[in-house]
Formats: C-alpha cells, sequence, structure tokens
C-alpha cells in the first residue's frame, strides 16, 4: 500500500464520519432555529455584559488585594 493509498483511505473515513452530520437529530435542530427577537437579543447582551464586568470586577479586586497583601518589591 502506497502513502498516496493510505492518504486516500484517511480522506476517504473523515469524508463518511463528517458526510452524516447533516442528518438525523442536527437537522431538526437547525430547522428549530430561529432569528431571536429583539427583546430576546437585549437580554442576552445585557447578561452577557453583567457576567463579563461581573469577572472583571472579580480579577480587579483580586488584583488589589494580592497588591496590598503580596506588593511587589
Amino acid at each position: 500500500m502506497t502513502i498516496d493509498d493510505r492518504i486516500t483511505e484517511i480522506q476517504d473515513k473523515i469524508e463518511r464520519k463528517v458526510g452524516g452530520i447533516g442528518r438525523g437529530k442536527y437537522t431538526r435542530i437547525l430547522r428549530m432555529a430561529r432569528k431571536p427577537t429583539r427583546e430576546e437579543y437585549i437580554k442576552v447582551v445585557l447578561i452577557t455584559g453583567f457576567g463579563i464586568a461581573l469577572l472583571g470586577l472579580v480579577g480587579f479586586v483580586i488584583y488589589l488585594i494580592l497588591g496590598v497583601y503580596f506588593p511587589i518589591p
């Protein structure tokens, strides 16, 4: 078996596995998907923004605590 035959065989295996993605349960999910309404979009943006701000605040507090108790000389 040459290297070309092995590469072709591997590529065929990958294509067979990937070829089934559009069928079955994934197709159902994609058909059910829809564009969010303006209200839904605003809620998602606000919740995401709040989460990012909260994580930033926690990181800043940790930075301040470490700066007070373990200052870099």
